[in-house]
């Protein structure tokens, strides 16, 4: 679930790579990067860390040109390690390239050891490597060419941005997983650049203005001439857009397939009220992917919003922390609770999901520590069950609590006085059926969309 960005045709493609990539810290705070192309000439500067830090004014400018991806990583194939930053960069026959790369692929092991019995020498441990191999060994023509050989031989999740010294690419996998928006803005004394990027969020922080999403299996090729469109793929009966973009990781203020993220959130919370109504005092957000969903229960069940635990924007995400031991104290260095609002109540308790189980319980904890006389957990989604192997780094099935525990279990477990999930029928409350749109729900259902050649023994447990 990693960031990327593609500025095409404008003078300062590397400062607003950096603006775009600055709003989608979200995504990854392990690494970033950025590749630059004066059209002869890639230049580059990765490291590990956030954005902020990686990128001075001075960095910046030694990245010339008119064309620039960039990226921000959270790992899910391959170490946290400068090597595997991205944006990935080739030099082979036709030239130089460079990758960023959001999603996973589900055949990457396979193919890498296909390619390797042929010869084929690997530098890092990132799933995208082998997209580089199998360009750099196609005999056809151009680089679009060669890029529709590769990714008809990929399976899994992508969204794509690749950068030669001439042109820029964007690519969509067939059934749109991961998230992919097109933009254009305006270029000082005329002309118009193209802007793509994983986040509309990212689009309004350039003022640009969003023209359409990537289409599922298409490639997008920027130029000197501009922009063209191609369709290679055979299209999809169904669509399999991530739902837990909606669910947590897509920021409330993007509209994300073709829908307003804050929006579906608070729609989660009103739903979840009517399924799991409760009397208490308050009704509390785990800050900050909970709050939407809270403000949506509150008005739903008419009781009080309040902000009672508050959280430290100075930590990253809990959840997309590379280090197991971050994550086992970061609830502490997180949220803290304001315990004068807390005494004595009843308190409703919001969180996107729960995961491995910890993380509730200390949250439960907490407030009970800081006086709460009772805890009632909801969260707004279904139980995770099952493993995501398209980007996600959710753990292994067996370390996901829903898999091998009921709901009463997980209750006891994290200690609340009453736990609640959304249905898997209510989470789709927003859902108008758009042709062959649908989403991907196999963290809860286990019904995967596309095969996962590297993980059979995981594709074989029997469904609970």
């Amino acid at each position: 679930m990693c960031g990327i960005v593609g500025i095409a045709n404008h003078p300062e493609a590397s400062n607003l790579a950096y603006l775009c990539l600055y709003a989608q810290q979200h995504r990854g705070q392990e690494s970033g990067g950025i590749v630059s192309s004066d059209g002869t000439t890639l230049y580059q500067h990765r490291a590990m860390g956030h954005i902020s830090d990686i990128f001075t004014r001075d960095v910046i400018a030694k990245l010339p040109g008119h064309n620039a991806i960039g990226h921000v990583r959270y790992s899910t194939s391959g170490a946290s390690t400068l090597k595997n930053a991205y944006p990935f960069v080739v030099n082979y026959s036709g030239g130089w390239l460079a990758v960023s790369h959001n999603g996973n692929l589900t055949n990457y092991r396979k193919l890498r050891k296909e390619l390797e019995k042929e010869g084929s020498i690997f530098n890092a441990s990132v799933d995208s490597e082998v997209v580089m191999h199998l360009v750099a060994k196609s005999r056809e023509g151009t680089l679009e060419d060669k890029l529709i050989g590769a990714l008809k031989k990929i399976k899994g999740s992508y969204c794509f941005v690749f950068i030669s010294e001439d042109k820029m690419i964007a690519a969509r996998d067939p059934k749109g997983i991961r998230p992919l928006a097109l933009g254009e803005l305006q270029v000082n004394g005329g002309g118009m650049a193209h802007v793509v990027v994983s986040e509309t969020c990212a689009l309004d922080l350039l003022g640009a203005k969003f023209i359409r999403e990537v289409e599922p299996g298409e490639i997008l090729i920027f130029d000197s001439c501009g922009m063209r469109s191609i369709k290679p793929f055979e299209k999809e009966t169904k669509r399999a857009q991530c739902i837990f973009e909606y669910i947590y990781f897509a920021r409330p203020d993007s509209n994300i397939f073709g829908r307003d993220v804050y929006t579906i959130r608070t729609g989660f919370g009103r739903q979840l009220a009517r399924e799991h109504p409760v009397e208490a005092d308050m009704v509390v957000p785990v800050p900050d992917s909970g709050v939407p969903a809270a403000i949506g229960y509150s008005e739903e069940s008419g009781i009080p919003f309040q902000m009672a635990l508050i959280r430290n924007h100075y930590v990253g995400r809990t959840f997309i922390e590379p280090k197991k031991e971050i994550r086992h104290f970061g609830v502490k260095v997180k949220l803290n609770p304001i315990r004068e609002l807390l005494k004595g109540k009843r308190v409703v308790c919001i969180d996107d999901s729960i995961v491995r189980g910890t993380t509730s319980l200390k949250i439960v904890k907490m407030l009970k520590d800081a006086g709460a006389k009772e805890v009632h957990m909801r969260i707004s989604s279904p139980p995770t069950s099952w493993p995501c192997f398209y980007g996600i780094d959710t753990p292994t099935r067996e370390e996901l609590i829903a898999s091998s525990h009921t709901i009463e279990e997980i209750r006891k477990y994290i200690g609340a006085d009453s736990l609640g999930y959304l249905s898997k029928e209510a989470l789709y409350w927003f859902e108008k059926v758009n042709g062959n749109e649908w989403f991907c729900d196999a963290c809860f259902t286990g019904d995967y969309p596309v095969d996962v050649d590297d993980a059979p023994e995981i594709m074989k447990l029997t469904k609970k």
